[in-house]
Parts: C-alpha cells; structure tokens; sequence
C-alpha cells in the first residue's frame, strides 16, 4: 500500500501538438492592428439617412444615364423593353416611315372641339374621324404583316413575341414624343445588312 507506484501510473502527460495545418497560421496581430479592429467592430453601421442619400444617389445617376440614352439610343442604359438589336430595328424601321396611325390623336382633338365651333361641321367632323380610324386599322394590319415578312428575314433565330405590339405603340406615337427618340428620318431607307 505505501510501496512503489506502478509504472501506468507515473506516465506523464504531454500536451497534443496541433497536427501540421490545424495552427494558428498566421502571426500575432500587432497592438495597433488589434485596436484598429476592434474600433471597426465598434462603428456603428450606417445610419438609415445616410443608406437613402446614397440609394437616392444611385438611382438619380442610372436615370440621368437612362434620360441620355433615350435621347441617344445608347444600348447599355436602354430598359429592358427597348433593348436588342430586333427592337432596334423594330424602332427604325417604324420610324423610316410615315404612319396614319401618327396623326390619330390631333385628328380626336379636332374631332372633340369641331362640335363646340360649329354644328353645321359636326356631322362632317365625325365622318372624317371614322375614315381616318378605318386607314389606321387597314394601315396598322398592313405594317404588321409588312414588318414580320422583314424581321423573319432579318432575324430568323429571334423570338418574335411582343413585336407586333412594341411597333404598333410606337407607330401610334406622335414621331416628336418618342422615346427613345427616332435616329432615322421619314423615308430612309434601311439597308439589308442591318442587324
């Protein structure tokens, strides 16, 4: 009992080293590195005033670039509605043309204050904005059909949907209130590798 101690229990422990890999790895911050860390962990984030002045930011300068482009009809700021070289093409080719589908809405304004000038011319008012309604229906089915024929031919591995529609918008448009804004003009003639 009061004998020798086993050899099993004399064993010393040693501590585990860490196996080659699982080491800190790096070496000890400095003092200022340390403080400098610790004050950015300390910062308080952003105020709510100052995240919606740089948003506001933001969005101001995409617009501005947005506006130039309408004007300019520069791809890259272009919306998504309006990009691609199919509506590019959609956009010149309406715009190389003159549509009665144009003249449409001065010819309903007239229509609406002929009656309040004069009666007598009421009648001839209204028949006149019936005939006009009708080349605009016959003149918009034309352009539909003339401009599939063009874009099957030009681009016949593009998808055609929301074509016929993006043109017939634009044809109703009064030509100075485009957007983006025309760059050909009324009987241009657009060549055939224009893609």
């Amino acid at each position: 009992m009061f004998g020798r101690k086993s050899n099993a229990s004399q064993q010393v422990i040693e501590p585990e080293t860490p196996a080659k890999g699982e080491g800190k790895n790096r070496p000890t911050p400095s003092r200022k590195e340390a403080e400098a860390a610790r004050k950015a962990r300390l910062k308080p984030a952003r105020t709510r005033k100052e995240v919606n002045a740089a948003n506001r930011a933001r969005r101001s300068e995409h617009g501005d670039k947005m506006r130039e482009a309408m004007k300019t009809g520069d791809e890259r700021y272009l919306p998504v509605r309006d990009k691609g070289p199919v509506k590019r093409f959609i956009r010149d080719w309406i715009d190389a043309r003159f549509t009665f589908a144009e003249i449409v809405l001065p010819v309903l304004i007239i229509a609406l204050v002929v009656p309040y000038v004069s009666m007598d011319l009421a009648m001839y008012s209204q028949l006149f904005t019936l005939v006009v309604m009708a080349t605009v229906i016959v003149n918009l089915i034309a352009l539909r059909f003339l401009l599939r024929k063009e874009l099957s031919r030009r681009f016949p591995d593009e998808s055609l949907k929301g074509t016929t529609y993006y043109a017939i918008m634009r044809s109703i448009q009064i030509r100075p209130l485009r957007l983006p804004k025309p760059q050909v003009k009324i009987g241009t003639r657009l060549p055939d590798n224009y893609r």
